[in-house]
């Protein structure tokens, strides 16, 4: 017995109610109930303290994300601004040395400029990828959609890609159908985009391909289903090279930043081309050819409504 409350007179009053008991069974009854009831005190305090550090550790989280989100912010901003003040002196180099060179006739003064005029682009584009990433991954590519004939589209791509290109003098580059009147492909999309995505693919199967390759590209159409499961219809776009094929490491991981085994490459194009078609409702993807010579990438778009 206790005495729990040592200020009353009598002995019955200070220590309260009590149970006097010889039976062995009852008396180990009662520690097992009392032992179960400070358990459960223990266990309530352990879960009070477990609730308190979980709810420390998610302000703790809390406060690195939002570190975190600020640290991005100020990389993108920076990146942004770094790829702008990039692209400021560009143009006017490019211009001044195209207007310098149409100047000039010795050839080799004129190669040398060729040189300029071809590393500037090279700069050129580099700047436009990376504020190309920038507004991808901050959600703020913008699509400028119209109706436009992608046949016909290709044809001038292919032309434009062949002035700008040196190397593509010595590689044939074949289009079906190849009449552009042939087959009239109409789609809805962003037209300059487009023109980025197949420019970024010729790009690189010329780059890929020996100068004795050929390179193919061609258009087909799918047609979309009726019925309970309707599809709206599409065309595949294909272009294909002879060149070295993609090496197995980096196949899985080709269409992300920076996965790129040339020197000179950032592997940022292939990204920007997927970002793109997908935001079209398309997809890409690529296979390495059959007969074991170079690779062929597809890209899908949704026709448009006759």
């Amino acid at each position: 017995m206790e005495i729990r409350d040592d200020s009353k007179r009598t002995f019955d009053e200070a220590i309260g109610l009590s149970t006097y008991s010889t039976s062995k069974a009852g008396v180990l009854s009662y520690v097992s109930i009392f032992e179960n009831l400070w358990l459960q005190t223990e266990l309530y305090q352990q879960i009070k303290e477990s609730s308190t550090r979980l709810q420390l550790a998610n302000e703790q989280l809390a406060i690195a994300n939002e570190q975190l989100k600020v640290h991005d912010k100020m990389q993108q901003e920076f990146i942004n601004v770094a790829a702008h003040e990039l692209r400021t002196p560009i143009q006017p180099i490019l211009s001044l040395t195209e207007l310098l060179r149409s100047k000039i006739m010795d050839s080799n003064q004129r190669e040398l400029l060729d040189v300029i005029i071809r590393n500037a682009k090279r700069l050129q584009r580099l700047s436009d990828n990376i504020l190309d990433v920038t507004r991808i991954e901050s959600g703020k590519l913008k699509l400028s959609k119209e109706r436009f004939d992608l046949n016909e589209k290709i044809h001038n791509i292919i032309r434009d890609v062949k002035t700008q290109i040196s190397v593509a003098n010595d590689v044939q580059i074949t289009l079906s159908p190849s009449d552009k009147s042939e087959m009239s492909i109409f789609v809805e999309a962003d037209k300059v985009r487009i023109f980025q995505v197949i420019s970024n693919l010729l790009r690189n199967a010329i780059k890929f391909t020996d100068k004795e390759g050929t390179i193919s590209i061609s258009l087909k159409k799918r047609e979309g289903t009726e019925g309970e499961n309707k599809k709206e219809g599409e065309v595949i776009v294909s272009i294909r090279d002879s060149g070295a094929g993609i090496p197995s490491e980096i196949r899985h991981r080709l269409f992300s930043k920076f996965a790129s085994k040339s020197d000179s490459g950032t592997g940022l194009g292939l990204f920007i081309s997927k970002s793109i078609v997908e935001a079209h409702g398309g997809k890409i993807w690529v296979e390495n050819n059959a007969n074991g010579r170079g690779t062929t990438f597809y890209f899908t778009l949704l026709l448009a409504n006759s």
